[in-house]
């Protein structure tokens, strides 16, 4: 059962609420495998690729602040150039690590939404503020755009632009602020029971958004499996 009772405003999480990564693995894009040879990458140990992973992302995420999707693509560059060095067996050169970082940035087929939010989200805009907070880069809202959703959302905060990561309560204000709008006026969705905590704390209505239906979290917090399960509990 919901607590708020003047709702205005639902904020979501990007990245396995409305979105999953079309490969399966976020810094996989769809043309990985065409730089990749995919039978040397299946012969390697999973704990090897995931360090090599781990590395390249702790170069990523000292970067606090990626502001523009060209400098979003020259990190990728040096993020797969990182996972080329750690994989030297893949032999990806220059020309490869480049390409593959191109597809991360520009390719919009990255990310598959799911069905119900082309349904759901232009529902709930004609009832409440719609925005999303997400821990991501610049190329997300162009991506988001493309698919015809953008215009639904009033807010769109990025920790690429924000200089934190949920569940800093800078995430969540900046969104507030730029909606105007009250903590208790406000309801937020996330896959992260951190960041739903983190929210919650705020004062905001926090949901946790499981899209397998075949797992429940032991968790305080509301569940939901769908976009349209949040529609049923709003009415």
């Amino acid at each position: 059962m919901l607590k708020t009772k003047n709702l205005k405003a639902i904020l979501f999480d990007s990245g396995r609420v409305l979105n999953d990564p079309r490969t399966g693995h976020w810094f996989m894009p769809p043309n990985f495998y065409k730089y990749v040879d995919r039978n040397k990458f299946g012969l390697l140990d999973r704990d090897v690729i995931e360090m090599a992973f781990y590395k390249a992302l702790k170069y990523l995420n000292q970067k606090n602040f990626i502001l523009t999707e060209a400098e979003e693509f020259e990190h990728f560059i040096e993020f797969y150039r990182i996972i080329a060095n750690e994989l030297p067996v893949l032999e990806l050169n220059n020309a490869n690590i480049v390409e593959i970082a191109k597809d991360t940035v520009y390719n919009d087929e990255k990310f598959l939404f799911h069905e119900d939010v082309f349904e759901i989200i232009p529902q709930l805009s004609k009832n409440y503020k719609l925005g999303v907070i997400s821990d991501t880069w610049p190329s997300l809202e162009r991506v988001v755009r493309n698919a015809g959703l953008r215009d639904y959302f009033s807010t769109f905060v990025m920790s690429s632009t924000t200089g934190v990561i949920k569940p800093n309560e800078l995430m969540f204000n900046t969104a507030l602020s730029e909606l105007n709008i009250k903590p208790e006026e406000a309801m937020f969705i996330d896959d992260s029971i951190k960041n739903v905590k983190g929210a919650s704390k705020l004062g905001i209505e926090s949901i946790l958004m499981v899209r397998d239906k075949n797992y429940k979290h032991d968790t305080e917090y509301l569940q939901i499996n769908t976009l349209k399960d949040l529609l049923t509990l709003l009415q």
